[in-house]
This record gives structure tokens, sequence and C-alpha cells, in this order.
């Protein structure tokens, strides 16, 4: 039986989307994890397992399976597959997060249908170093970009620290990830604001106490309401996420619950858009 915190870092942590590991091997990347390749596989199978029991709840949820089929997945002039590329940091990589949660519900409803789904997301990443995987994200040509970032540039490493991140260099962080990409090819960008906080919750987590690192949720809201005002898509993802069960005991990272939600925003966002 895996121990909890391997199993923790196996969900999280998404060595395959690194540029120098793109393309690695299962066993090579169970290595990192002290895991041979067969445990490593099953705990894939696992988180693959709960994403498809998130999914089906979904499409018990009233008009969720005819939004899923109205999202506007269909690739145009010579591609062979509609292609969904991910931005973003721990919320994105997550194996249970929204974005997993995506690829089943289009792969229950449109098994026929020819999308392909990469999750490009990096733990830890702030948009300072999401600039770096705009070569990657060229090499991926996808038909739509879904970027979820800004919650690590709004860290506090002490109680009265500034951001890591300031808020003008995330504002332009965020405006060079837009707009290189689409100087890339043609691509439809979708933003999604990071997820909210539980602040006690996060404040009394034991780990972030002895690392001194703190969050506020004025400063995911300001970087929310950057998004929003953009002229591109963005789906308010404060508006999903509100219950206690949403979060993990660190109060920053969701529960599958809360991925769900945001599954649920994201899709009923891009068909009403369709």
């Amino acid at each position: 039986m895996t121990d909890p915190m391997t199993e923790r870092l196996v969900r999280f942590q998404r060595p395959g989307a690194l540029p120098y590991l793109i393309g690695a091997d299962e066993a090579r990347l169970a290595a990192l994890f002290g895991l041979d390749a067969d445990a490593y596989r099953a705990l894939l199978d696992a988180f693959d397992q709960q994403t498809r029991q998130a999914a089906e709840t979904l499409l018990a949820r009233p008009g969720l399976a005819d939004a899923v089929d109205r999202l506007p997945l269909r690739p145009e002039g010579s591609r062979d597959a509609f292609h969904v590329v991910a931005l973003g940091e721990s919320t994105t990589a997550d194996r249970l997060s929204w974005f997993e949660i995506l690829r089943r519900l289009v792969a229950l409803r449109r098994p026929g249908d020819a999308v392909r789904f990469t999750n490009l997301a990096i733990a830890g990443s702030t948009t300072t170093q999401a600039l770096t995987q705009l070569p990657a994200l060229g090499f991926q040509r996808p038909d739509l970009v879904l970027c979820m970032i800004g919650a690590n540039d709004a860290q506090h490493l002490a109680p009265d620290a500034p951001t890591l991140v300031s808020a003008a260099e995330t504002e332009r962080n965020l405006a060079m990830l837009h707009d290189l990409a689409r100087q890339r090819g043609a691509v439809r960008w979708v933003w999604l604001t990071p997820s909210p906080f539980d602040e006690p919750r996060a404040a009394a987590y034991p780990h972030f106490r002895r690392a001194g690192i703190t969050w506020a949720g004025k400063d995911v809201d300001a970087i929310a309401d950057h998004l929003l005002g953009r002229p591109e898509p963005t789906v308010d993802t404060r508006l999903a996420v509100r219950e206690d069960h949403h979060f993990l005991d660190d109060g920053v990272h969701l529960s599958i619950d809360g991925q769900r939600e945001i599954a649920e925003a994201v899709v009923r966002a891009l068909a009403g858009a369709a």
C-alpha cells in the first residue's frame, strides 16, 4: 500500500509536463516518486476512477449532459482532432482536477469525437514561470487553451511581506502569456480565475506555518477581477467553490468535490458561449 505522502505527491506533481521530461515513460516517472511502474500505474488508475465517478455525478445534474454535447470542440480545416491544452499550477496539475474531470466528461458523452486533452500545468508555478512554457505550448498546437494561473503569485513569504509576484508583474505576465501564444498560432483562449482560499484553514496548516507562507483572499480577488476585465472569456471559479468540503486540509488545494464544481462551471460557460 502506498503511503499517504507519496500518494499526495503523485496526485499533485506532474513531472511529465516539465519540458525536459515530456515523453518520459512511466517507469522513469515512477522512479521519481520511489515507486515501481506497477505501483505508479495503480495510483494513476485509482485517480482516473475517481474522476470518472465525478464526471458521472455531474452528468446526472440537470442540463449538464446537454451542455457537454454543445461544447465547441470540433476541429476546423485539415485538423484531424481538436486539441485542448491546460496551463496552470497545482489546482490544474492535480490528477483529480477540473481539467481531468472535463476530459472524462467528453470521453463519456462524446466517445466518437476526436478531442485530445493535454495537461501542461506544473504545481507551484507562478505566472512568471508559466511564461517559460510558451515553447512547449507552441509545439502542442492547441485549438483551445484553458489557463488557470495566479494563485502562487499571491503567496506571502512572511505575514508582512509583499506578494511573491507583484500585482503589476502578474498583469504583465498574464498579457504576455496570451499575446505571445496567439502570435505562435491561432488559438482560442479562456481564463479561469484562481480558486478562492479558506484563509483560517490555510493559516492553521502546520506545513505553511513552518514555512512562513500565507495567502490573503484579497490578493486572489484582485487577480480574478483583473482577468474578468480582460477581453477574453473568463470563468469565475470563486462562484463555484464555496463550501468547507470543497477544500483539503491546507485550505488552498481543492478536494475532488471542489474540482467537480469548477468542471461544471467550465462546461456551462463554454457551452453557453458556443
